[in-house]
């Protein structure tokens, strides 16, 4: 069962996270920009900054939609096979089921991304905010899985 929607227009300013403040994962902060309960959870949008280069490792969503928006810097993504070079104003749709993974390539960067459902990807990003440091490779499928997706391989090598 989805929950109502927001019934008025919510401003979030940039660098600011729907609720509290942005989340450090590591040295990169998350931002809530669109939180799922105010779609009846039809949608999440999110803000990523990242301080160094990386990225996660090959993993899919089986019940979700993702877009990605670059605001600045430079990604790789690998898409079922295939290698795309994202910079500032690129964007790319990634249907679900579709294994993917990408690798900020510049020392900065900003992403936007989107996920349609919502699922459980805001209460991702909040359990990666409380590692200590990047999961063990044993952590990250469990921790994946408890959010609804599947990791199938590593990262991207630089």
């Amino acid at each position: 069962m989805h929950d109502t929607p927001t019934a008025a227009a919510t401003l979030v300013p940039a660098g600011h996270s729907h609720a509290g403040p942005p989340l450090q994962v590591g040295p990169d902060r998350w931002m809530l920009n669109v939180p799922g309960a105010a779609t009846g959870e039809a949608l999440s949008v999110m803000s990523w900054q990242g301080h160094a280069p990386g990225g996660p490792p090959l993993h899919l969503h089986p019940d979700q939609d993702e877009v990605f928006l670059v605001e600045d810097g430079e990604y790789r993504f690998q898409c079922d096979g295939e290698q795309f070079l994202l910079r500032a104003g690129d964007s790319l749709f990634l249907p679900r089921g579709l294994p993917h993974t990408f690798r900020q390539l510049s020392p900065t960067g900003r992403l936007r991304f989107l996920y349609t459902p919502a699922g459980r990807m805001e209460d991702f990003f909040a359990a990666l905010a409380r590692l200590d440091g990047p999961p063990t490779p044993e952590a990250a499928h469990t921790l994946f899985a408890a959010h609804g997706m599947r990791v199938v391989g590593p990262p991207l090598a630089s």
